[in-house]
């Protein structure tokens, strides 16, 4: 006879098949996570709790529908919030004679988003999906609304920090809310086409977004019109329809309405978020300041630095202390299978950012295309990138496994940054069209493996909190590598531009900015000028094949896992 497990339900023991299917999954479980020292104990919890949930009632049909479009047309709005912002700055900052407020407009609203984010997770374990996914919206829309309201620099910058609060839990909640509508085996392709659609959209530049759609509101706005922020609130009031009515299940357990108090003194590791708050600025700060104000090797730069590791060991020490309390679980982060879906992810979106960054500045300064028109020629890209996605999802869910997708998202993402680093001004249309459709095929290849590989190592009680930890990763990847990457594209600029156009000044020509380098440079001057610009830009590209041989190297640690779902022994062959 088959052994009996206690059930999570509080009765005495499970029937000989349930019984069955746990041993199956505790079994891979252990396998999977045998290098981090995980006890069958903990395993056979694991999948006690994963069987449990595989049973629960899901959301099919036209609700599904309903709740996998609110969700997406949520993460559109918030990187539609970030295209808006950077769009409008230069407006902005006229109507208000606030120049020296520019980048407080993007950074205020990035540091409260991340600081914010990993307690997120904390949120949405204790509290129930729906409505705490609600009330993140809620601050969101409510920032929106105050920064159409706005009539000074000072309110504009602290609506953004609103609105950044807010969608700290807009990302990792759309995760959640889909791993809680439907079984975790039918969930990559539902991932991969929220992930790939947003994702594509933040790959169009935000200068050919502002062309297509803000160039003429954008001249004609007014103090306090707000006319770029209000988008936000109709398509919001949409989203609120298509999810209020719906019931939403939870991957777990809620406390009752009546202990709120409780749980958010208790349960929420507000301690832990005031020491992690402080670290996050400080290193998003210094990051800021080292790009844009200050020397690198300047005190105030330095000493960002070293407050930010300081505050980050006295959080790692608490968290240590507090266990599985705490807001990032330490022994969480320590399995395998999750720290390398992270430095997968990290990867994956520095990736992104550095190419679709990038790209644009090719096509502009290199090419003399104008914004729109580079928007377009970064289609390619994005086309491959969205339909991979989504494919990959479907078949993800097919086939049951994700790492082979991981591996070749590792793969063409280095093969396409080491393509990309050879384009010079003479390349061919062909050659950067096909190179972009490699590079994109690979990134939509590796989007969603990060998340289906936590999502299926982790009990669900603990996705909320995993999903928090990807998505502060995302955001951290992205200050930190196009940091990276600025600095190696003007540092390639300062030692590239006296060699090919002694005549020029590098100052100069990186002030003039991508689209105004014909403005500062005689035609005699040009072709050095351009062949600098293209090798500097093919030197951040080295950085992009870099970044998709870690992704190689890491994903193997994703697990090689069949998430499809378990078949009872009696249906078995």
């Amino acid at each position: 006879m088959a052994e009996k497990f206690p059930k999570l339900d509080g009765s005495d023991s499970q029937t000989e098949e349930e019984s069955s299917n746990v041993q199956e999954i505790s079994k891979e479980l252990r396998s999977d996570t045998s290098s981090t020292g995980e006890g069958s104990e903990e395993a056979t919890k694991i999948a006690q709790e994963t069987i449990k949930n595989e049973e629960r009632e899901y959301i099919t049909g036209f609700k599904l529908g309903m709740v996998v479009v609110g969700v997406t047309l949520v993460c559109f709005l918030v990187l539609l919030d970030t295209s808006i912002i950077v769009t409008a700055i230069p407006v902005i900052t006229t109507h208000f004679h606030s120049l020296e407020d520019l980048g407080w407009y993007g950074s205020s609203y990035q540091i409260a988003s991340a600081c914010l984010q990993p307690l997120a997770g904390r949120i949405y374990t204790n509290f129930r999906t729906k409505w705490a996914f609600m009330s993140f919206f809620f601050v969101f829309e409510l920032g929106s609304l105050l920064c159409g309201l706005a009539t000074s620099s000072k309110m504009l910058i602290v609506a953004r920090a609103v609105a950044g609060l807010g969608s700290a839990g807009l990302m990792n909640g759309s995760l959640t809310i889909i791993s809680s509508s439907v079984p975790l085996h039918k969930s990559p392709p539902l991932i991969g086409m929220m992930m790939g659609s947003n994702i594509s959209f933040q790959s169009v530049n935000s200068e050919s977004f502002s062309v297509l759609f803000w160039e003429e509101p954008l001249h004609n706005i007014q103090p306090g019109d707000g006319v770029c922020f209000y988008i936000n609130l109709p398509i919001g009031a949409l989203v609120a329809l298509l999810l209020v009515f719906i019931d939403i299940p939870d991957q777990a357990a809620k406390p009752p309405f009546k202990e709120v108090f409780n749980t958010i003194t208790h349960k929420l590791d507000l301690t832990g978020f005031v020491l992690f708050a402080p670290a996050a600025i400080q290193l998003l700060l210094a990051l800021e300041y080292g790009q844009n104000q200050y020397p690198w090797n300047s005190a105030t730069v330095i000493g960002l630095f070293c407050g930010a590791g300081g505050t980050f060991i006295l959080f790692l020490g608490w968290e240590y202390r507090q266990g599985d309390k705490a807001m990032i679980p330490l022994s969480m982060v320590a399995k395998r299978n999750v720290w390398s879906s992270c430095l997968v992810m990290m990867s994956i979106f520095a990736i992104t950012l550095c190419t679709t960054y990038y790209l644009p500045v090719y096509f502009q300064a290199i090419q003399g295309k104008s914004p729109m028109l580079s928007g377009v020629y970064i289609l390619p890209s994005i086309l491959s990138q969205l339909a991979v996605a989504v494919t990959s999802g479907a078949l993800i869910g097919k086939m049951g496994y994700y790492l082979p997708w991981a591996v070749v998202c590792g793969i063409l993402t280095s093969i396409g940054g080491g393509l990309l680093s050879t384009l010079t001004p003479n390349t061919t249309t062909g050659k950067w069209v096909g190179y972009q459709i490699l590079a994109g095929a690979g990134r939509g290849a590796g989007f969603q493996t990060p998340i289906i590989a936590v999502q299926n190592t982790l009990p669900p009680s603990q996705i909320s909190i995993a999903m928090s930890i990807l998505m502060f990763i995302q955001t951290l990847s992205g200050a930190v590598f196009l940091t990276f990457a600025d600095v190696i594209f003007s540092t390639g600029l300062k030692s590239l531009i006296p060699k090919y156009a002694p005549g020029v000044s590098a100052q100069a020509v990186i002030a003039a900015g991508a689209t105004g380098i014909r403005d500062v440079v005689s035609i005699q001057d040009l072709p050095g000028v351009l062949k600098a610009y293209a090798k500097s830009v093919d030197h951040v590209f080295y950085l992009v094949a870099a970044m998709g041989v870690w992704g190689l190297i890491f994903s193997f640690g994703m697990g090689w896992k069949d998430i499809r779902k378990k078949k009872a022994p009696s249906e078995q062959v």
